[in-house]
């Protein structure tokens, strides 16, 4: 269902999903403080009660969409948190180039003072990220992944992505190629957990965009 701008995938007393559109900050930054999908959240559960709260459990990259999730009690969101390395959590990128049919990547990451995340076999300094994917179909000079991300660090896919040399489409800050396209290629379609209070499996899954669907046609 949709809210003004929100597209509510699931919600009970204690959590919301919300598919996030590409274009849109997850929480502010220093120079946008009500364009993001948290103050549309915010003002989402603020207009069901005036007393309602909400927290942020994990974030995507302004130019990445798909699957977040909000916790209703600071609680919710601290028992969310501290088993978010169990979450199965996949993305649907469109690269540039045709990788292997399947592999794994696993480097350590560090951030530059520009913001700039590169990978390195600094251990010390460095967060281990890993990454899996599955080559889906190829069109041309571009291919569908599906990547299972194994760890949830800053950047993790477009990075590794680009260390194999096939960036994502879009992708502006870790592709070495210029293209017109209008997004990032990169979207969080799957989720699956355990419900933090009453330990239901809950599985979500979102279709791949039609905007994907024009490259690859």
């Amino acid at each position: 269902m949709k809210t003004n701008k929100l597209k509510i995938i699931y919600e009970d007393k204690y959590l919301l999903v919300i598919d996030k559109k590409e274009h849109l900050l997850t929480i502010s930054n220093e120079k946008e403080s009500e364009n993001t999908l948290f103050h549309q959240v915010y003002l989402y559960i603020k207009r069901k009660n005036k007393n309602n709260k909400i927290f942020i459990v994990h974030r995507l990259d302004f130019d990445t969409s798909g699957l977040v999730v909000f916790a209703k009690s600071n609680e919710v969101k601290e028992i969310m948190q501290a088993n978010w390395s169990k979450v199965i959590r996949k993305y649907m990128a469109i690269v540039k180039g045709v990788p292997d049919k399947s592999g794994r990547i696993e480097s350590y990451l560090k951030e530059t003072k520009t913001n700039l995340v590169y990978s390195t076999n600094d251990k010390k300094n460095g967060k281990l990220a890993i990454t899996e994917y599955k080559l889906i179909l190829t069109k041309g000079n571009y291919s569908l992944l599906d990547i299972n991300i194994k760890t949830g660090r800053k950047n993790q896919i477009r990075v590794h992505m680009h260390d194999l040399k096939t960036p994502i489409l879009g992708d502006k800050k870790y592709s070495d190629f210029k293209d017109k396209a209008k997004r990032m290629y990169l979207h969080a379609y799957y989720l699956e957990f355990n419900h933090p209070i009453t330990n239901e499996r809950l599985k979500f899954e979102l279709d791949i965009p039609n905007d994907f669907l024009k490259v690859l046609n």
